[in-house]
């Protein structure tokens, strides 16, 4: 592994620079794709049922990521702007009250979940005991030890905001790797391996998690000098309450938003289990081969974070707008790519993790239908992390939670004409063009206003 490496984001060419920070980025999501997709390969060898469960269990999973999404965007939105107006200490403060802030929402969020699994899981109105024992089993595991993604994503995000996106692709890529290797032998019971199933997937997960923020702490120890800001971070010391304040501010809108979006899946799971295991198996696993265009548009959207935080604390607007576009451009032809593969061959797509003729019917229903709404929904990924880099959190939170809560009558209307799960697949098309667009021409209006 090579030692870790920090960009200065303010100076040279802007491709160039885009391109040493996104690359890294954009393969560690593209890692995290094919870590979500390797359990859901193995664990639909269980059935579309098992499928259900895990990803029943994992909506919490999903909602954690919400929480930690506070502390992770707040300091890693302080911290590029500090890196760009020269402010190493304050970097530092930024750096230790971020994670001081994820340990605390950790242990908090593995207690409500371990103390209320039943009732949460409730929640879903899942009737079948074996999708139920699944999603049981898999929340207690993964939510329990919450805290190692925790970890992972806030100094993932504080790695990226000096420049560095290297080190959590390298650890990404450990992790990829203890996973592929796990899954197989714990989900199935392969050897001398117990079968446990959905249970399995959960150890797999924590497992590779942990190796991940080793690798990533290990990074903070291999660097000499002071070219990492996280080295010296006062972790263990009361820090001022100005940080957690500017923390909060940046990034409880995005904490918001995020939480709110999986609230509103959890409601759009309870319209889609009412037709059956199969559909709520189609409604995760689909949600896991989508990840292959937003995880990759997220990833370039907290490139374009870091990117925009440092320029705009070096006050460079014009190196901000130009970044923008050739990211605009690069992600368009990524949008148009999955667009023609979910559109042209969902078939196919569709038989590499479901084995029911019923279950894949539904499948490929819904790659067809969310295959419109990938181009604009990677400009509304790569939007929101360009205006969050500003600080406009609360601006996209409002924008988000407005136009994804509307998928919730909007489903509710489609079913009731008649549409079945498709009226839930629409109703998510729908909505994420018309935020590709509106955030589109949001950066556009804003950025006029620094000529």
């Amino acid at each position: 592994m090579s030692k870790t490496k920090t960009l200065d984001l303010t100076s040279g060419p802007i491709l160039k620079t885009l391109a040493g920070l996104a690359l890294p980025i954009m393969a560690s999501s593209f890692l995290a794709t094919a870590y979500n997709l390797t359990d859901m390969a193995w664990i639909g060898m269980l059935g579309s049922k098992a499928v259900a469960g895990v990803g029943v269990g994992g909506m919490y999973v999903w909602l954690s990521q919400g929480l930690v999404a506070l502390a992770r965007m707040g300091g890693q939105v302080n911290v590029a702007q500090c890196c760009g107006s020269g402010e190493t200490e304050k970097a530092r403060w930024y750096s230790g009250a971020a994670l001081q802030l994820t340990i605390l929402f950790g242990v908090l969020f593995a207690a409500v979940c371990l103390i209320f699994t039943d009732p949460l899981i409730a929640i879903f109105n899942v009737a079948d005991p074996e999708t139920l024992a699944s999603a049981e089993a898999y929340m207690r595991i993964t939510c329990g030890l919450t805290i190692f993604p925790f970890l992972t994503l806030t100094l993932t995000g504080l790695y990226t905001a000096q420049g560095d996106s290297r080190t959590p692709f390298f650890a990404n890529l450990a992790g990829l790797a203890a996973n592929m290797i796990l899954d197989p032998l714990i989900i199935l019971g392969i050897g001398p391996f117990p079968r446990l199933e959905a249970a399995g997937a959960a150890i797999a997960t924590t497992t590779s998690q942990f190796l991940v923020l080793v690798v990533l702490v290990a990074g903070v120890f291999r660097t000499g000098g002071d070219t990492n800001i996280l080295k010296g971070i006062r972790l263990f010391t009361r820090i001022p309450a100005e940080y957690f304040e500017s923390i909060c501010r940046i990034g409880i809108p995005t904490a918001l938003q995020s939480m709110a979006y999986c609230g509103i899946s959890m409601v759009l799971t309870r319209f889609v289990s009412g037709f059956g295991a199969g559909a709520i198996a189609t409604f995760r696993v689909g949600g896991q081969i989508e990840s292959v265009s937003w995880n990759t548009a997220d990833g370039f959207g907290a490139a374009l974070n870091a990117f925009v935080g440092q320029n705009y604390g070096a006050k460079k607007s014009d190196r901000i707008r130009e970044g923008y576009r050739i990211s605009l451009r690069l992600l368009i032809i990524w949008g148009l790519v999955i667009t023609i593969a979910f559109v042209c061959f969902p078939g196919p797509i569709a038989n590499l993790f479901f084995h029911e003729p019923d279950v894949i019917e539904i499948a490929t229903e819904y790659l067809m239908v969310l295959g419109f709404s990938e181009l604009l929904m990677c400009v509304e990924l790569m939007t929101i992390g360009a205006l969050s880099g500003l600080g406009m959190t609360k601006l996209c939170s409002t924008i988000s939670i407005t136009l994804t809560g509307a998928r919730i009558p909007l489903a509710f209307l489609l079913i009731q004409m008649g549409a079945g799960p498709a009226g839930v697949w629409w109703a998510m098309t729908i909505t994420s063009i018309c935020k590709g667009i509106i955030f589109y021409l949001t950066f556009k209006r804003i950025s006029k206003k620094w000529d």
